[in-house]
């Protein structure tokens, strides 16, 4: 591809219809998607990918780390990410707790690769097991529906007890059809109690959507993702294939009332009017038209397949992880009253070290704002 044909602050990849942006993100992402596979293998074992996920291990999440050392660690690095997951039927051929599976490893690959740095970020045990879900999942077998405004009300509970322990840098990590109950959250949070920090909510799979491409778009997947289905079954076997059974992946196919082109797929790939999550009734409900737990095709799933996708997005949450310890390092946040409508003074107390002297807790601050409570 000729320069003259690279619109000005894109940079051009091998594919006709894909340029990513001449910033940190985009450079990342197209060195990524230039890289060899052995290259791709380097970056996944630099994050010590595929491991066992590390739910139970010492010193992996908060949780389970010892009180010193957690204190010790926030003092280096108050980044935390929070995984979020869900319990959901994916086919007979996978465990209903894929989606907090893959997240898990997720943001444990990136605290291994910070912690080699000498800064672990530090992980918050996923608060999600269960998750919210879309109508069309109702009725599914496997599938544990929690109401809208738990899962909003649980995570606004879970930010605001890591804000009071010092951890005032948060992201959140989907990798469920719940976003917007997770956006919520972030926005109700602020509107409530007016807290400095940096606050944020990733789509995981939207974050990195272009290594998801099928074959004709210059990826490698022969399918676009949405559910269970090929993508899915390809990070299975990628990151725990002994919870795999390749014996019973299906092939199915949804039911659209609608020709094509209105509604996007999981991911966004086509950049349509809606995304899948901003309607329902256009198209069948899951026990209905795809009742085994898959929509796509799981049998084309293959480990090599997750690979680079799960390399982008290492790479870029640990950019995003830097670039927000650069801007501001351990125990300093955004200035208070250009993120807040609260004063410096009045926030001083309770942005001090916790236990310090003079310390307060935030849970005794005085209320502001519009924030609703359920």
């Amino acid at each position: 591809m000729s320069d003259n044909k690279v619109p000005k602050g894109y940079l051009a990849t091998s594919q006709p219809d894909l340029f990513f942006e001449d910033n940190g993100v985009g450079r990342m992402k197209k060195e990524v998607w230039e890289s060899s596979d052995e290259q791709i293998d380097a970056i996944l074992a630099d994050y010590g990918v595929p491991s066992p996920v590390e739910w139970g291990k010492p010193g992996s999440y908060i949780q389970t780390t010892t009180r010193w050392q957690v204190e010790a660690n926030r003092k280096k690095n108050d980044v935390v990410l929070i995984p979020v997951g869900c319990t959901e039927l994916h086919g007979q051929h996978l465990p209903s707790a894929a989606d907090t599976l893959y997240v898990s490893a997720i943001c444990e690959g990136v605290r291994r690769f910070t912690a080699k740095r000498g800064a672990p970020v530090n992980l918050a045990l996923p608060p999600l097991n269960y998750g919210g879900h879309p109508y069309h999942h109702m009725g599914m077998p496997g599938t544990v529906i929690v109401r809208e405004h738990v899962v909003r009300e649980m995570m606004i509970d879970v930010m605001l007890g890591l804000w009071n322990d010092g951890f005032r840098k948060q992201l959140i990590v989907n990798n469920h059809g719940q976003l917007w109950m997770l956006e919520s959250a972030v926005q109700e949070f602020m509107k409530r109690y007016q807290l400095p920090g940096i606050f944020r909510v990733i789509d995981w799979h939207r974050g990195v959507r272009e290594f998801f491409r099928p074959v004709e778009r210059g990826g490698q997947m022969d399918t676009n993702f949405v559910h269970a289905d090929e993508s899915e079954t390809s990070l299975s076997l990628l990151l725990h294939p002994e919870m795999v059974d390749m014996n019973y992946a299906v092939d199915t196919e949804g039911k659209s009332y609608l020709p094509e082109g209105h509604f996007d797929k999981s991911v966004d790939p086509f950049g349509r009017p809606s995304r899948w999550s901003e309607g329902e009734g256009h198209f069948a409900i899951e026990i209905a038209a795809t009742p085994e737990g898959v929509v796509g095709k799981a049998k084309s799933g293959t480990a090599q397949k997750g690979k680079r996708p799960m390399a982008a997005i290492l790479k870029y949450l640990t950019l995003w992880h830097d670039d927000v310890l650069e801007a501001f390092p351990a125990g300093k946040v955004p200035p208070v009253e250009e993120v807040t409508l609260r004063t410096e003074k009045e926030m001083e107390p309770y942005l001090r070290e916790p236990l310090s002297p003079g310390w307060k807790p935030v849970y005794g601050i005085p209320r502001i704002g519009q924030g609703t409570e359920v």
